[in-house]
């Protein structure tokens, strides 16, 4: 048997982007996918792919590298998780230091949006 993982960071953003507009139930469901770049370029660096906001408050925003989808938190908090497919990053930046979650495959587009989902529930 043959298995397809999806492993283009602009098709995995492009799910992540899918599950949380597809979502009308639970703490995503007010959720907005904004700004969104449909012909985004991934870069080595990170292209912006699109903003995540929820009543006019930023979430996040996602980045495509060749390879990954980055969710850059808006807050910076502790998240954990056990996947090889995912990876969690702390990155400093001129308004301090920021919780990064990547995404290394298309399955792993749900640990982000559970991810949000779970900052929403505090």
């Amino acid at each position: 048997m043959v298995e397809d993982r999806t492993t283009d960071g602009r098709r995995i953003a492009q799910l992540l982007a899918s599950e949380l507009t597809g979502l009308e139930r639970g703490p995503l469901r007010d959720v907005s996918v904004v700004d969104a770049d449909r012909d985004v370029e991934p870069t080595a660096d990170g292209a912006f792919a699109f903003g995540i906001e929820i009543d006019g408050r930023s979430l996040g925003e996602v980045y495509v590298t060749p390879d990954t989808a980055r969710l850059t938190l808006a807050e910076r908090r502790t998240v954990e998780t056990d996947r090889e497919d995912v990876t969690v990053e702390a990155s400093s930046t001129d308004s301090g230091e920021q919780t990064v979650v990547v995404a290394y495959s298309g399955a792993a587009a749900k640990v982000l949006a559970d991810v949000l989902a779970d900052g929403l529930d505090r």
